[in-house]
């Protein structure tokens, strides 16, 4: 039933009702004009007063004007009723017409005369403005075939805005675009988009759009057309309301399209997005071509192209807006992007943004400002210095603290404070602005049950970051994280030795557990620096754990497994337990390692176990590091020998006696301990030469003669006689980064033993050599 004829209805079944209530309750008139005029007249008149003679009016019928009575109640209805009456009346005819028109419409819209072709084109276009007719089109698939043949054919531009304009309308009923797609419309449709016609391109664009959203089939239609590679050309027109549906008919073809993605990028349509985002202010033009820009971000060759073509900085610039979708819009759009722009310069304003973002209480609105942090701020120094400068430690410390239970959250948070606590210039001030922002406990916090593991992973590499702050130390044991590191380390460590038969990794929420352990031995690794945090750990029982991980078929976990026992093997109580369970076996296999880390945390282990050991014993040891360390380089063994024999003649020269070498020990730098062992020294330091890759090692007569005095041309400086504690520090002070030094040790009793310790870059590398000599 039309709407028409439902107004009809509508009104008769009113009209009756009233005039019932007239009829029953008419209020008394003066008795002459109930003469004068019927009661049908006086409704009539009210009613309908074009009967009324021209000049004559409607008496008043109620007592008090200011109330209607109900025969003028009834004049509303009647109108209502007249309208639908005409336009049923109308709506009729207008169908009658339609219907004697279509076959020879149809006829004449083919016939092979154009200017016959554009007056029927016309006529159509004319009949399409009424409902009635337009449904009797809607209804004849011959029609809507030769109006599409027509729209096809015709060079003259007025038929094909005529014609486009009827598909246009046509497009407006579901029946509409049905037709329109069984009759080939589409690709018909998609060349019209390269007319030079304005109105034919917005006619063809909105159809096509209208297809796109509701008829079935069409976007396969639209891409088998080359629908795409016509369209994306669209976005360099300037127009807002027509790039808003252009981009909208962009979203809706790309979305879960990979192929369509790539053809809109072969296109240049990521620049022509951005450029819109840049320049437009056209709130519903901003909210699609994001809506465009979010389903390519997900897209990894659209990515980077969106990246380098400002789409960070673009996107960036509507944050602040009021349109509450166009912001979430873009922020999952810069979420999506943002691992493809860690290298990206110019981000400083939206960097800022997301700090400020980071204080919302919408869940989505957080999820996105902590994930793009993250993202930015890895292997990015100058973004993570920007973000500690801006307040970031403060405020994601919040965002955790907020984010309570939701993963979302507190994953991308902990990781970007991870990121903020290593490997720049402020990284330090982030490590104390965590404790001093109140969040150590915070943090330990998340390492308990029940264990979402990508949090874990993430909060056990901030807790390690955390603990290379010295004052950090104390805060992190009081807060429990050391028996939580080792439970979840034995936790993680059990689930990698159930499954060590299958040659699959142990997968858990998406993490290997290989990870795990290795992340919490890392984490105690640099917690075992402080002396009391060495003791928890080693009280614990973990030196047996860390000595079986030394066996581990994963590389990163045999390395910090070997570097904690380097730290635990600073007590001599755990250098002996070390030892006891054995470890000496497989840190020997490791120095041959082809991981330099490996090789010298094992070196150093060695070192620390073997002080006690007999004499034997400690040469077998130095045989052994010194194969290791120079099994692939004999040249650097050659360099070593030849230091060693410069050295000895040096002393000789100077002390006038005859020496003997003993023995000759090489160990990586990194063997010196990073806090003094209690064994010091007599020495006398010479300092090097900076202006020679080879210090020198002539001890002159004391600091308190003139100098320098010259040894075989080159320049030394006199040495420094003192006490000195065997430690990291002490290099560190000694300016050694691409020298070296000598130190001529001396025992406390009068011996005729000597040890000289000298570091050398050999090859590049920085090695430290203990001499042993009889003089």
């Amino acid at each position: 039933m039309s709407p028409d004829v439902q107004k009809l209805l509508s009104a008769i079944c009113s009209l009756h009702t009233l005039y019932h209530n007239s009829c029953c309750h008419l209020p008394p008139t003066d008795l002459e004009a109930q003469y004068s005029l019927t009661r049908a007249q006086r409704v009539r008149a009210a009613m309908f007063p074009e009967t009324l003679v021209e000049g004559e009016a409607a008496m008043p019928v109620q007592s008090d004007p200011s109330q209607q009575s109900n025969v003028q109640r009834l004049a509303e209805p009647s109108r209502l009723l007249k309208t639908a009456l005409v336009h049923l009346i109308n709506y009729q005819d207008d169908a009658e017409l339609a219907t004697r028109a279509v076959p020879e419409l149809t006829k004449l819209l083919g016939d092979e005369d154009p200017v016959v072709v554009n007056k029927a084109a016309m006529i159509v276009n004319q009949l399409t403005r009424k409902e009635a007719s337009l449904r009797v089109l809607v209804q004849s698939p011959a029609m809507v075939a030769s109006v599409v043949c027509a729209m096809t054919t015709t060079t003259d531009m007025e038929t094909a805005r005529c014609t486009a304009s009827v598909l246009h309308s046509l497009s407006h009923q579901r029946e509409g675009l049905l037709a329109i797609f069984k009759a080939g419309g589409i690709p018909a449709l998609v060349r019209m988009l390269s007319s030079p016609v304005e109105s034919v391109l917005f006619y063809g664009i909105t159809t096509l759009h209208n297809l796109l959203l509701h008829q079935e089939g069409a976007k396969m239609a639209v891409r088998l057309a080359d629908g795409l590679q016509r369209i994306v050309p669209l976005l360099k027109k300037s127009n807002p309301k027509f790039l808003a549906i252009t981009t909208d008919c962009l979203q809706l073809l790309s979305y879960g399209n990979q192929e369509s993605k790539l053809i809109i990028l072969a296109n240049g349509g990521p620049e022509c997005l951005v450029f819109i985002m840049r320049n437009y202010n056209y709130e519903k033009l901003l909210w699609t071509t994001s809506r465009v820009l979010k389903v390519l971000s997900v897209c990894p060759s659209n990515k980077p192209a969106i990246v380098e073509a400002g789409g960070m900085q673009a996107l960036g610039q509507h944050l602040t807006g009021s349109s509450q979708r166009l912001i979430q819009n873009c922020l999952w759009t810069l979420r999506n992007l943002s691992d493809a722009a860690t290298k990206q310069e110019g981000l400083d304003g939206l960097l800022q943004i997301l700090v400020t973002q980071l204080g919302s209480d919408d869940v989505n609105m957080l999820t996105c400002a902590t994930g793009i942090l993250s993202n930015l701020t890895c292997n990015n120094s100058r973004n993570k210095t920007l973000v500690t400068q801006y307040g970031g430690v403060e405020a994601l410390i919040h965002a955790v603290l907020r984010a309570g239970e939701k993963e979302d959250v507190a994953e991308p948070a902990v990781c970007a404070l991870r990121h903020l606590t290593s490997r720049h210039q402020d990284a330090e001030l982030a490590q104390n602005a965590v404790r001093l922002h109140y969040g150590v406990p915070a943090i330990v916090k998340l390492l308990g049950q029940p264990h979402y593991w990508p949090v874990v992973k993430a909060t056990v590499g901030l807790i390690r970051n955390l603990a290379l702050c010295p004052a950090n130390q104390a805060s992190l044991r009081e807060a429990g994280a050391i028996p939580r590191l080792v439970n979840l380390l034995l936790k993680a460590h059990q689930d990698t030795q159930r499954h060590a038969s299958s040659t699959q990794h142990t997968y858990q929420d998406g993490v290997r557990m290989e990870e795990i352990v290795e992340g919490c031995t890392g984490a105690l690794h640099i917690l075992a620096r402080d002396p009391i945090n060495r003791g928890e750990i080693a009280s614990m029982q973990t030196i047996p754990l860390f000595v079986q991980l030394l066996y581990s078929y994963v590389e990163n976990v045999k390395r910090v497994s070997a570097g904690v026992l380097c730290e635990l093997a600073l007590d001599k109580h755990s250098a002996e337990l070390i030892d006891a369970e054995g470890a000496s076996a497989p840190l020997m296999e490791l120095l041959h390692s082809n991981n330099e880390g490996i090789a010298t945390y094992a070196a150093a282990v060695l070192f620390r176990i073997s002080e006690d050991k007999s004499s034997d014993y400690r040469k077998r040891v130095s045989v052994e590091l010194t194969h290791s360390l120079f099994k692939h380089d004999p040249a650097a063994w050659e360099m070593v020998k030849y230091l060693c024999l410069w050295m000895s003649v040096c002393f000789c020269v100077q002390s006038s006696c005859s020496i003997k070498i003993q023995s000759i020990s090489v160990f990586p730098a990194q063997c010196l301990p990073n806090q003094a062992i209690s064994t010091q020294f007599n020495f006398i330091y010479i300092a090097p030469n900076h202006n020679c890759r080879l210090p020198q090692a002539a001890v002159g007569p004391g600091p308190d003669e003139p100098g320098p005095h010259s040894l075989d041309g080159a320049q030394a400086c006199w040495g420094q006689r003192g006490s000195w504690p065997l430690s990291k520090a002490f290099c560190a002070s000694k300016d050694i980064s691409n020298t070296g030094f000598v130190l001529f040790l001396f025992s406390h009793s009068r011996s005729s033993n000597l040890l000289i310790l000298s570091l050398y870059y050999i090859l590049d590398k920085p090695y430290l050599i203990f001499m042993n000599i009889f003089w």
